[in-house]
């Protein structure tokens, strides 16, 4: 039976008049998906700022390696290749044939791939505004602005397997939640307990299969994924978790062909050995980071260019570390408040929602931990802070006389001061940043350009190198040949620019090591030397020479590369400035 406390509060004015079941015969709102009209309004602001900064974003600088093995790894696919058998990849097979159904439909370009990034973007900013609707149109805003400056400032437009995880865990929790309403307060709705059983079930189906796709794509979703649905079926009947695990099974089940196709051995190497144990002494940044300066080699980077910022804030690294207290603090509170919540009144719908997003919160965790820069930061901001004016708001219906919509509207300033005040130099600047790029159509990234092909760079003097030798190559290649891409010095591989793939489409990738990373390509085992030794050509790139970072990828690996190089290529060209190349172009002699 639901309780006064747990109806719905759809809009300001409905709120308090629900919460005091002033007509208990009335359908409730959340009975109904279909938008009013202050509903959609907000929807409608929250799209329009997600369109606004999208003309930048489609021609914005790229994340060399990120981006470019999300377009190289799903072609790879597509040509019959398999995942951690084939070529090294440190997540779950659902992402790439995703992308690679994708491509196949309308073509592998830097467009497709962000508009498939932008999908998954949009998915979990809505999704989340979902989840906040019960808590009224003003905190369903400052939810989806939130996610909007946390996600597009992130990392772009990039299609990455984790926000496609994010973006499917949030539709299964919200599915899963949904599915509980109708089971605890159908009657409410006007339908029979039986229809209200059905409906339930649906959605539960449906929550399931979107949880298992979330760990297709990432199983380190998985510790979230299970605690928020321990959570949402708390206290509800085994028989009536079947559709869920029925669909989260389904969702996992393409694992068994994974593991037909690259084996056991090689499946099990590529989702835990390598990504749990090789990959953190490389990548794993101190904790908390570092007040004075950033430690990270790509937030070094984009700390290059720094738009303006008129109001008094922190410095750019002080930021981050405050924002790195910050994500903990608010995944404890929601847990606090629905914890007590539930306690209260364990009858309690919004308190059992208020619980399973603290849990969720609390499983995503470890991504911000393990390498604490902002990325990653906003990776797991993107939910449990999202969430922080519904527990607010909760908190203040139970301590204040306040009205729904001082309610709401204290709860919706709370999290907008946030990127306003805390961490602007990461949300709200660069957003800003974007929206007037957007608006002047002076983009900041450079294009690099081949065989239809166009990929963007953030520095003019590297583009024009780039540009200048692959319009040197292009006469030179034969359909194929293969390509090997690293650094200048093979025995540190913090990073590659694996983008030249993409853009050289005619060429087999020589190494499976398309993402390099330290301690990994460059260990002694790794096969890197035999590799190379296959390849006709090899670019190799001093862009990453001077990498620094307080972690293991300052350790040098094997010379046996360097070795293979020297032995077997000859020098064919070097692009950059006389003395400092960006790029060294080698061939095997002949």
């Amino acid at each position: 039976m639901t309780t006064a406390e747990d109806a719905p509060a759809d809009d300001d004015r409905e709120a308090d008049a629900l919460a005091t079941d002033a007509d208990p015969t009335d359908r409730p709102a959340w009975a109904s998906l279909r938008p009013d009209l202050a509903t959609t309004a907000a929807v409608a602001l929250v799209g329009l700022a997600l369109l606004v900064p999208l003309r930048a974003l489609f021609r914005y600088q790229g994340p060399p390696m990120e981006e470019g093995f999300m377009l190289v790894f799903p072609e790879l696919v597509l040509d019959g290749k398999v995942p951690h058998r084939d070529f090294l990849h440190l997540y779950g097979p659902g992402s790439l044939w995703a992308l690679a159904a994708w491509y196949k439909a309308v073509g592998v370009t830097l467009t497709a791939e962000r508009l498939f990034g932008l999908g998954q973007l949009a998915v979990i900013v809505f999704g989340m505004m979902a989840l906040v609707r019960p808590w009224g149109r003003r905190v369903m805003a400052a939810t989806g602005l939130f996610g909007v400056l946390v996600t597009t400032a992130a990392i772009g437009l990039t299609a990455l397997a984790w926000d496609g995880a994010v973006a499917l865990l949030v539709v299964g929790l919200w599915a899963t939640l949904r599915g509980r309403r109708w089971l605890t307060a159908g009657e409410r709705a006007g339908v029979g307990e039986d229809e209200a059983e059905r409906r339930a079930r649906r959605l539960f189906l449906l929550g399931g299969l979107a949880t298992g796709l979330a760990v297709l794509f990432r199983p380190d979703i998985v510790v979230a994924a299970g605690a928020g649905a321990l959570v949402a079926f708390s206290g509800i009947a085994w028989r009536r978790r079947t559709r869920w695990l029925g669909g989260a099974a389904a969702g996992v089940a393409p694992y068994l062909l994974l593991v037909a196709t690259a084996g056991f051995g090689d499946t099990f190497r590529g989702l835990v050995l390598e990504p749990v144990f090789e990959l953190r002494g490389g990548r794993t940044l101190p904790r908390p980071p570092s007040w004075g300066s950033f430690d990270g080699a790509l937030q070094k980077v984009a700390a290059l260019r720094e738009p303006d910022w008129w109001l008094p804030a922190l410095r750019s690294p002080q930021q981050a570390f405050v924002w790195f207290f910050l994500l903990p603090a608010g995944v404890a509170f929601i847990l606090a408040v629905g914890w007590w919540a539930v306690r209260r009144d364990p009858a309690s719908w919004r308190a059992r929602v208020i619980l399973a997003v603290g849990a969720v919160g609390l499983g995503m965790m470890p991504q911000a931990l393990q390498r604490p820069d902002s990325t990653h930061l906003a990776w797991v901001s993107c939910v449990p802070l999202a969430f922080l004016p519904a527990a607010i708001a909760e908190l203040l219906r139970h301590r204040t006389g306040w009205s729904a919509a001082r309610r709401s509207g204290v709860a919706a300033l709370a999290l907008l001061a946030i990127p306003v005040v805390v961490i602007p130099h990461f949300t709200v600047r660069t957003y800003a940043d974007l929206a007037e790029q957007s608006v002047r159509g002076d983009v900041f990234g450079w294009s690099l350009r081949n065989e239809g092909r166009t990929f963007y760079l953030g520095s003019p003097e590297i583009a024009e190198a780039g540009q200048a030798m692959l319009d040197d190559l292009r006469p030179q290649l034969g359909a194929g040949e293969r390509l090997f891409v690293g650094t200048a010095d093979l025995r540190k591989t913090p990073y590659s620019d694996a983008y030249l793939y993409f853009l050289l489409p005619d060429l087999e990738p020589a190494t499976r090591y398309i993402e390099m990373d330290p301690g990994m390509a460059n260990a002694a085992d790794s096969g890197l030397a035999d590799e190379l030794a296959s390849a006709d050509w090899a670019i190799l790139s001093h862009i990453w020479d001077g990498w620094s970072e307080p972690n293991d990828s300052r350790t040098f690996g094997s010379d046996q590369p360097n070795r293979v190089l020297d032995e077997r290529f000859c020098p064919v060209g070097s692009y950059g400035p006389d003395g400092a190349p960006y790029f060294e172009v080698h061939r095997r002699c002949r």
